[in-house]
């Protein structure tokens, strides 16, 4: 356990220190990808904090990083009124909307020199949040704009939003001082707007633990995010490894902006997570080139898409062409075409999660999707293979849900020749045999034996995954060659 000074102001000065230096590394790592020490070496500082803090339980901050989860859970979302409307964006479906957009914005520009700045478009939930005296006081979702939901304790564990601005970003001559210091009563409120989302990674981990615990999975990445706000218990939140872009300020002129590029320097010097995939550009031209580009690269991102966002970066030319009813005449909003293919249902297999349950999926004639080469997906259920009416041998429409995971939405029914067989859920594990039951309150159907070795092979793997110990290297080949050889059939045998 990490020494703790005796003495509250040796105790208080090394926590102020403790955080300032957690503060700068979590940063680095969080919001510059650039961590400078180990992972032993920022839990190790972490222990010290919270050993100290739990000697000295005054000198805990709000914005202290122990405090990111530690809220009880809560029963309902009290309403935000948003001081300024959080707008909805136009759509250009296509090159030639995204053009037609440019047209009628010369009109309105005329001879005037006007730069864009553009933007991917993340594929998460929207949020406000709030900072006062420098120190986050409110997150809130966009709800319908005007009045969204207070999920402040949900957004403090989402490890890439800051609890404290940096000092960095502070204005005019308070730049340079220290939040432990007077300065920190130099900051006027700020709210700053942004994305939370889950990687592409976690969604799927997300969605395979949903599928295992018998629940639905997520449609999309965004879905996804935004049931992550929603969590009752902040842990769970937790759990679900949100990330967060900020691209926003609602009032950047109070902190002397005067444009969008100026706005995103504004907010990284502020200590934010902003994208770096941004260009500012001078012609419709260079804007279209830049989504063209977004839009061949989507699938090397590790999150997800679902498009372009351009605006206009001045923001005296933003005043001046004002708004419609629902959105900004100064931006537009570039959006992808679905990318979906068919192909021919071979087989309809069964896998076997580690609690048992026992998920059917669709063995395919490799088809290219999204960037890779798709020869399954999972059908969920046998209700959701009843539901979509899907027979072996049929030809079915796929495609990537999220432009993720490999989904199949239907068959070509039209396309069929008679030789299309009926699928239904085995009675028995195909793993190893046992009887197969289905709860009456679940979708899910389970193998009933306890020992079943798919069941084993399926809860050691998960024993070794990230968010457990972790092995680098020892995945799901590797383990079972282990469990051949004898070596392995228990999570205490890794010890």
């Amino acid at each position: 356990m990490p020494d703790v000074p005796n003495d509250r102001d040796a105790a208080a000065v090394r926590a102020t220190a403790l955080r300032r230096e957690i503060d700068r590394h979590s940063h680095l790592y969080y919001a510059l990808d650039s961590p400078e020490v180990s992972d032993a070496a920022y839990d190790a500082l972490m222990a010290e904090l919270k050993s100290i803090e739990a000697a000295f339980p005054d000198l805990v901050t709000p914005e202290s990083p122990t405090q990111r989860v530690g809220a009880p859970p809560s029963e309902a979302f009290a309403p935000v009124r948003h001081a300024q409307r959080m707008y909805s964006l136009d759509n250009a479906m296509d090159m030639g909307e995204l053009d037609a957009w440019f047209e009628r914005l010369a009109k309105d520009v005329g001879e005037r020199a006007c730069t864009f700045v553009a933007e991917y478009k993340i594929d998460g939930a929207s949020i406000a949040l709030t900072y006062e005296g420098g120190r986050l006081l409110r997150a809130a979702t966009r709800g319908d704009g005007t009045t969204g939901e207070d999920v402040t304790p949900n957004v403090r564990t989402v490890r890439s939003v800051p609890l404290a601005l940096r000092d960095e970003a502070l204005p005019g001559p308070a730049a340079g001082m220290l939040f432990d210091e007077p300065a920190a009563g130099a900051w006027r409120a700020v709210e700053v707007r942004g994305e939370v989302y889950l990687s592409k990674p976690s969604f799927e981990r997300l969605n395979a633990e949903q599928e295992e615990a018998g629940g639905t999975p997520f449609a999309n990445p965004r879905n996804a995010a935004a049931g992550s706000l929603r969590q009752k218990d902040p842990a769970a939140t937790a759990s679900r490894d949100l990330s967060a872009f900020v691209y926003q300020v609602a009032d950047p002129r109070s902190l002397g902006l005067r444009g969008q590029a100026e706005t995103l320097d504004w907010l990284k010097r502020a200590g934010f997570r902003v994208n770096p995939d941004v260009a500012t550009c001078a012609s419709a031209a260079d804007v279209r080139e830049f989504c063209q580009r977004a839009l061949e690269r989507r699938h090397e991102l590790d999150y997800e898409i679902d498009g372009v966002v351009v605006k206009v970066d001045s923001f005296a030319l933003q005043d001046e062409l004002g708004f419609t009813a629902k959105a900004p005449r100064w931006a537009i909003a570039f959006k992808f075409p679905p990318e979906e293919q068919t192909t021919r249902l071979l087989a309809i297999e069964v896998s076997v999660g580690r609690t048992g349950a026992m998920t059917p999926y669709a063995v395919l004639e490799p088809v290219r999707i999204a960037g890779s080469t798709v020869g399954k997906a999972t059908l969920h259920n046998a209700d959701e293979v009843a539901r979509k009416g899907l027979r072996i041998g049929d030809t079915v429409i796929v495609r990537k849900a999220g432009d993720v995971i490999p989904e199949v939405l239907g068959p070509v029914e039209n396309l069929r020749d008679g030789s299309e067989r009926q699928w239904r859920m085995p009675e028995a594990c195909p793993a190893c045999g046992s009887p197969a039951w289905r709860p009456p309150d679940e979708a899910v159907t389970r193998c009933s034996n306890v020992a079943c070795p798919a069941q084993r092979h399926e809860r050691l793997l998960h024993w070794t995954s990230r968010g457990a110990l972790d092995i680098e290297g020892l995945g799901d080949e590797i383990l079972g060659r282990l469990e051949e050889r004898g070596l392995v059939a228990d999570p205490a045998d890794f010890y």
